[in-house]
């Protein structure tokens, strides 16, 4: 018995140090990414001011892919701001998936849209496409296909056959693009004709108002959780990726806003029906194949093509949300956990992927099983109080500033300013956000492990709100 006690005693010390060194290693990559995503956006920026934009004849023609599955309330303010884009060619194909409320109904009403018939190659095979509607009086195509529920993969696929261009982009139908972002986007394509895939920026439109696809005015969101989330979502979009972006290791292009070479998508069988994180897949599924087919490519992260989304507004949605991606990083880690630490796949392997493995997908455990070792040491006596208090607070503060600056950052460099309460605000949630915020999706994750099985394909959806845009030009 006391030799068991001892060894109880000796695992209990080991798991604190590992759990110690894992919250260092967490802190010092979110420092890294902060500190090569910074220099990053500088460089970028001083290149703009030196260089000339793109000249009209220049212009990747790309098919814009909108899936909407109950959208009423968004989707027809999302097709106005992709009508005001600043580009010349490009098309609007929005897919209703079997909606069970007013959002066909409402985009034939606003766009005066009339029914087709267009034959329909299946390069992928898909659920049936029940009605097709184009508009008549737009310079810009728009398309309606309206289909039966397969789900947001099924619904993508069916945009992929009907569009036109060898180029698409998806953005979902509770999002909008700024007046640039399609021009910004394409640009590693022209610089580069081996990137098969770009991903962009996806900022909180929560509270804002975009006026011919331009910000007038930015605040940070009324809610608490909201804005939050904010400075979630910058410290993810300008670090992480930025960093992965150096060694075209990016495993992850947000569905809200990505673009793609559509015969490679093609050729590699397009999404996933069989998961929740169809864009996750994706992306995975695109450097398994062109590594597999020797096929020299590139997967890009464009930091100035920014997508405004919305975000959940109460803790049950944003745990729906949350759970909804873990599984999804779950699904598409298993299905390809053959990259971990597989010199094949180079750095995507010992960075990319064991990253996410290690810092996403079990983060829930090793952090609930630290949190549960420490106060068990702490009733054997072996736990140095003093020092696990002084350790966590500099944690949360240093997690804080890097949280807060990258937001800042990001304000600066997109040149939005910002009113002296939101930026009291943004100080004052930032410890939040690396606490409250983060235990909230550490119990979302969490709990996605539990009946996996059972509900593995299932969506979880979130309550929308109306956006608003307003448009000098569109009725």
């Amino acid at each position: 018995m006391y030799q068991l006690i001892e060894f109880g005693k000796a695992f209990l010390v080991v798991v604190n140090i590992f759990f110690v060194i894992y919250l260092i290693g967490y802190s010092t990559y979110l420092f890294l990414c902060s500190i090569i995503g910074n220099l990053t956006l500088f460089q970028q920026r001083n290149y703009r001011k030196l260089s000339n934009k793109l000249q009209d004849d220049y212009y990747v023609p790309v098919s814009i892919l909108v899936p909407a599955y109950n959208e009423e309330l968004t989707v027809v303010d999302t097709v106005k701001s992709l009508l005001e884009l600043n580009y010349r060619l490009y098309e609007i194909i929005v897919i209703d998936d079997g909606s069970k409320d007013k959002t066909k109904e409402s985009l034939i009403k606003y766009f005066n849209m009339v029914k087709i018939d267009r034959p329909i190659r299946r390069q992928i095979k898909t659920k049936n496409i029940l009605e097709i509607y184009e508009t008549t009086d737009s310079p810009i195509k728009v398309t309606l296909v309206c289909k039966e529920n397969g789900g947001k993969a099924d619904a993508l696929n069916v945009g992929i056959n009907v569009a036109e261009f060898p180029y698409f982009t998806s953005i979902d139908a509770d999002s909008m693009l700024q007046y640039d972002s399609l021009e910004n986007i394409v640009k590693p394509i022209l610089e580069d004709e081996r990137v098969v895939a770009c991903g962009g920026v996806v900022r909180i439109a929560n509270g804002l108002e975009l006026e011919d696809g331009k910000v007038n005015e930015y605040h940070l969101p009324k809610g608490i959780l909201t804005s939050m989330q904010v400075l979630e979502y910058d410290r993810s979009f300008l670090a992480s990726r930025i960093l992965f972006d150096q060694f075209n290791g990016n495993l992850i292009i947000s569905g809200a806003f990505g673009l793609f070479k559509k015969d490679v998508v093609l050729a590699a069988g397009g999404y996933d029906h069989d998961t929740v994180g169809e864009d996750f897949e994706l992306v995975i599924k695109l450097h398994v194949f062109c590594r597999m087919h020797k096929i020299d490519y590139r997967i890009r992260y464009v930091s100035d093509a920014i997508c405004w989304s919305q975000v959940p507004t109460t803790v049950k949605d944003l745990m729906k949300q949350r759970r909804r991606w873990n599984k999804g990083l779950l699904q598409g880690m298993m299905k390809y956990k053959e990259l971990f630490l597989n010199p094949k796949y180079g750095l995507i392997s010992f960075i990319s992927f064991a990253y996410y493995l290690l810092y996403e997908l079990f983060s829930p455990f090793i952090e609930f099983f630290g949190i549960f070792t420490m106060i068990a040491s702490y009733f054997l006596d072996l736990l140095n109080v003093p020092f696990m208090i002084i350790f966590f607070l500099i944690y949360v503060l240093f997690g804080g500033i890097l949280s807060l600056c990258t937001f800042l950052s990001r304000l600066h460099i997109e040149n939005i300013k910002l009113s002296f309460y939101d930026v009291v605000k943004a100080i004052l949630l930032c410890v939040f956000e690396i606490t409250i915020l983060r235990f909230i999706v550490l119990l979302a994750r969490f709990s996605a492990f539990f009946g996996y099985k059972k509900h593995k394909n299932e969506w979880d959806r979130v309550e929308r709100i109306q956006i608003k845009y307003k448009s000098s030009k569109i009725k």
